[in-house]
């Protein structure tokens, strides 16, 4: 089981997304949203899958791409820290990453799979760590972060997004009232 990570294991603005995830086992979580993406992503009527809840907003396919986006990201400075990385991994603008990843031109489910096809990868990352690893600590965007903060940060991440789609982009189904 991967430990809670500690105050200076994480920036300041992933706090949010680490205290979504309470419990005890977060590999537990990070293998059940696979399933719970994939559940979205079959709820969701095609019609529906570029729907934005307000002007400037992300449509629900671009919300899974931005998944994937951070899942690759996340899961990358994992792996590199794990590995003893100590210079500086760099950040990344998550609209910029949006606007040029064309998910509005992809079926929804084939972003789901995406996104499971990279938590897989990283799931097996994160099986095959020992505690030393996971405690590491590297630099990430300018600030220190542990890989055991990434795990939490990557799970907290997909809460929070797939709570917002839950309460901002109903319908889901054509005909469905919100």
């Amino acid at each position: 089981m991967i430990e809670r990570p500690r105050e200076g294991e994480f920036a300041e603005f992933y706090r949010g997304y680490v205290m979504e995830v309470a419990d005890a086992d977060v590999i537990s979580v990070l293998e059940r949203q696979q399933d719970e993406l994939l559940r979205l992503a079959a709820e969701v009527s095609p019609e529906r899958e570029t729907h934005r809840y307000a002007p400037g907003k992300w449509s629900i396919r671009e919300v899974v791409g931005h998944l994937t986006d951070g899942e690759r990201v996340f899961g990358y400075r994992a792996y590199c820290i794990a590995r003893g990385e100590q210079g500086p991994l760099p950040g990344f603008d998550e609209d910029r990453y949006v606007a040029d990843g064309d998910s509005d031109r992809q079926p929804l489910l084939r972003l789901a799979e995406e996104f499971v096809a990279a938590r897989a990868a990283n799931l097996t990352t994160f099986r095959r760590l020992d505690e030393t690893a996971l405690a590491r600590l590297g630099n990430a965007n300018g600030r220190p972060i542990s890989v055991r903060a990434l795990a939490f940060i990557m799970a907290g991440h997909v809460r929070h997004h797939l709570e917002v789609v839950r309460e901002r982009y109903r319908p889901l189904h054509k005909g469905e009232s919100s």
